[in-house]
């Protein structure tokens, strides 16, 4: 059983460990995406913003071979329409992903000036340069002074005072946003198996505060089947959950596991004490015959015989009643029954409807009828009236006598096994004390009742109530 304990706090450990784990991964890479995300949109911003300088300048009527390109930071390439470097950032070496690969500008031999060759001072008026929209051209590398990092490249048209049609290329370092997204991933390979770890080490330790009442309640249920005392119970816990309802559920099975030995052991204890009498009886009897034959007294005989009989034959259907076996589904006529049940009984009537049908076992349902009769002409002065009535979707039997009736503090121990009210009654005359219990437990069984009440007579009424078939 610790073994189970412990496997129950390893799976409950293990398995809130899997689901933070998951939930860290996914926020983790929600996390990395997001940051990455941004930090390339802000390489993209600082990449637009240098081209847009670039063009501007050349919008306005700078010179490309006079532009000032020497930021370290931003490698730029300026490109004319038909597809030739023009100018570039100085100390440029090596550059991919803007689709030219040339770092050496070759500009004309005339570049931006007027047709005379000289420089644009002529103050001859020209028409106004345009910046086209910027675009994203994608991410590449970069050889600058020697230095080869990762950048983040926009291109973005310029139409020149001359009518020339250039593109600049700028690009933006993606070194902040590796620089960024390493030191995050670092931080979470880092701290997740610490926070998995302590998430797994708390688990551990609440779930083996959880399951400490169930050990308690393992031990003690282990010493009750060592000891076999049924008077002993587990321990509740005060946590009013699912723990302490268990121990109080399995304190309920223990004390009504206690009553139902009790009364096995008290059935076998009076069914002893009864199969006693009749065996000791027929066993003397057969002893004074076999030394004095002449003294047979047969008819003694015969009736323990009879007795035993009996006594065994009750015994044996409560028995088949405690196991549970269910009855028969055959459909049953009371008041057929009843009228069978009183035959040849004197003093005894029946009367009632026709026939009320009811679903049972015949064999059952007379014996309750005949017990009834036999307890009612035990103690009735001169009559006992039997009826067999519907009451709606109930069928009811009622037998009735004029004798001294039943206290109301014995009405529910009349029908417990083995109990006679009359102590001084002699086992001749008053049975066993089985007939009651037996009648009881066969009603139960086929989902009626059985309750005494006052007769009109003055004497017990034993009412029988049966679902109608």
């Amino acid at each position: 059983m610790s073994r189970l304990f412990a496997s129950v706090r390893a799976r409950a450990t293990l398995a809130a460990t899997l689901v933070v784990a998951v939930a860290l991964v996914a926020a983790g890479t929600a996390v990395l995406l997001s940051l990455r995300s941004n930090l390339l949109g802000e390489a993209g911003t600082q990449a637009e913003r240098s081209a847009r300088d670039v063009a501007t300048a050349l919008a306005v009527g700078t010179r490309y071979t006079e532009l000032n390109l020497d930021d370290d930071d931003r490698p730029v390439q300026v490109v004319d329409e038909e597809g030739t470097l023009v100018a570039a950032s100085e100390d440029l070496e090596r550059i991919t992903g803007t689709g030219v690969d040339a770092v050496t500008p070759r500009p004309s031999a005339s570049p931006n000036d007027d047709d005379d060759g000289d420089d644009d001072d002529s103050g001859e008026s020209l028409e106004a340069g345009e910046i086209g929209e910027p675009a994203t051209v994608g991410d590449g590398t970069a050889t600058v002074d020697g230095d080869t990092e990762d950048y983040r490249f926009v291109t973005v048209p310029v139409e020149t005072r001359r009518g020339d049609r250039l593109t600049v290329y700028a690009g933006a370092p993606l070194s902040a946003e590796h620089g960024a997204v390493n030191t995050a991933l670092t931080v979470m390979l880092i701290g997740f198996p610490l926070l998995l770890a302590v998430v797994a080490w708390v688990t551990w330790l609440v779930t083996r505060r959880a399951l400490r009442p169930v050990e308690g309640i393992r031990r003690e249920m282990a010493a009750i089947t060592a000891s076999e005392d049924l008077a002993r119970r587990v321990p509740v816990p005060g946590t009013h959950d699912e723990v302490a309802r268990l121990a109080s559920t399995t304190n309920e099975t223990l004390a009504a596991l206690e009553s139902s030995v009790e009364r096995q052991r008290r059935f076998v204890a009076d069914a002893s004490h009864e199969l006693r009498s009749p065996i000791a009886s027929l066993r003397t009897q057969l002893e004074v015959a076999a030394a004095h034959p002449e003294l047979l007294d047969l008819d003694g005989a015969v009736e323990d015989t009879v007795r035993l009989q009996r006594l065994a034959a009750d015994l044996l259907l409560l028995a088949r009643l405690d196991a549970g076996e269910r009855p028969a589904d055959a459909r049953v006529d009371l008041a057929a029954l009843a009228r069978e049940a009183a035959e040849g009984r004197a003093g005894v009537g029946v009367r009632g409807d026709a026939a009320v049908h009811v679903a049972g076992s015949r064999g059952q349902l007379g014996r309750v009828l005949a017990n009834l009769l036999d307890n009612a002409q035990r103690h009735a002065r001169s009559t006992v009236e039997v009826s067999v009535r519907r009451d709606g979707e109930a069928a009811v039997v009622a037998v009735a006598d004029d004798g001294e009736g039943v206290p109301a503090a014995d009405r529910e121990r009349i029908f417990e096994r083995f109990v006679r009210l009359d102590a001084a009654r002699s086992r001749d005359d008053g049975g066993a004390g089985l007939g009651l219990a037996i009648a009881r437990d066969v009603a139960v069984r086929h989902g009626g009742t059985l309750t005494v009440h006052d007769a009109p007579a003055g004497g017990a009424l034993f009412e029988l109530r049966l679902p109608g078939a």
